[in-house]
């Protein structure tokens, strides 16, 4: 009896194995803080924790090696980044890293389909309101709204066509001694979507990554033979609750807002979106969320709708039908896009 039940055992093993079988994958989740300046989270199905493990640590150091490209405030040895651009470019073209070309011409090109709403050459600007900002958030008592003379010089030295990309010999060039790239609106979302190809191209899959709340999902959650869609919630910007949640089955959400990066002169609020129009902060909307596939196309997005009226974002959303669009109003009343809320289809296993 004892041979025949160890046989059965070694039969099944044996028909398991031949099958392709594998333990049904488990849930993990992993939080890390730093890169861009916000938490990333990431959340993955995976056999054993160690994969997993393996894995966050992987999308951490792909994100870091794009962190440190982009970052505009510091600099990293061995590493021609943002911040040494925009220090040295006007005096001689910089040679830099092919991803930051990338990202420059993936700006440009955004730049042009919005009618320049989101604008990377706004550096000189974004600067005196980011400096107002710490000023307000250290000193309340303090805090003042930037002169807008002052805004206004700084305004002519935010041409993009002053910024000379060499992709040959990969270099920047600024033409506008002033000129300085802020890339805020883009990079965030850029990066992950990149760092999410490179994941797939590796043959990973059922993950979502969210840096700061830029959602990128690759491929669904695992459901028996079939992948499902993720659900990701949207937040209220009127408030710490959800506003409501989408499916998404390898595609992103990003949400623009003004609820964050705030500070306050005379009992009004100031958030960091600034219009490249009046220089000062959007107030069409509180938040602008944008559902595609890309993640990069997404960030741009949700930043250039927020700063566009109505009209005129329906208009741009209405030429892009990969892209679904969710408007919260001052008033608290929304409007999306037709498709906003369908639900992605998943796909097998």
């Amino acid at each position: 009896m004892i041979r025949r039940a160890a046989a059965a055992v070694l039969c099944l093993a044996l028909v398991l194995c031949l099958s392709g079988f594998s333990p049904a994958p488990k849930r993990y989740q992993a939080e890390f803080f730093g890169l861009f300046d916000t938490v990333t989270t990431l959340v993955g199905y995976a056999p054993d924790r160690a994969s997993f493990t393996a894995l966050a640590q992987k999308t951490q150091d792909l994100l870091r090696e794009y962190h440190e490209l982009y970052d505009i405030f510091n600099t990293y040895h061995g590493v021609a980044n943002l911040k040494t651009v925009n220090d040295t470019a006007a005096r001689a073209p910089v040679q830099v890293d092919p991803r930051i070309i990338d990202l420059i011409e993936f700006s440009r090109a955004l730049y042009e389909e919005t009618g320049s709403a989101v604008n990377i050459a706004m550096g000189a600007v974004l600067r005196i309101w980011h400096e107002a900002r710490l000023r307000g958030v250290d000193n309340p008592a303090g805090a003042a709204v930037p002169d807008m003379d002052v805004l206004r010089r700084a305004a002519e030295h935010t041409n993009l066509d002053d910024v000379i990309v060499d992709r040959e010999q990969s270099t920047v060039y600024f033409a506008d001694p002033y000129l300085r790239l802020d890339v805020g609106a883009v990079a965030k979302g850029f990066a992950v979507e990149q760092v999410a190809r490179r994941l797939e191209e590796a043959g990973v899959k059922n993950l979502l990554i969210s840096v700061g709340g830029n959602v990128r999902a690759i491929g669904g959650k695992p459901d028996g033979a079939r992948e499902i869609p993720w659900a990701v919630s949207v937040r209220n910007p009127n408030g710490t609750e959800d506003l409501c949640t989408v499916n998404v089955f390898s595609s992103s959400v990003v949400t623009s807002g003004g609820y964050i990066r705030r500070f306050t002169v005379a009992g009004e609020e100031y958030h960091h979106i600034i219009s490249p129009e009046t220089l000062m902060p959007s107030r069409h909307f509180l938040g602008v969320t944008v559902r595609c596939r890309d993640s990069g196309l997404a960030d741009a997005l949700s930043t250039a709708l927020f700063n566009l009226p109505w009209e005129a974002g329906c208009a741009l959303s209405a030429k892009m039908p990969e892209v679904e669009v969710l408007w919260v109003f001052p008033d608290g009343n929304i409007r999306t896009t037709a498709g906003f809320f369908a639900v992605e289809t998943g796909a097998a296993v």
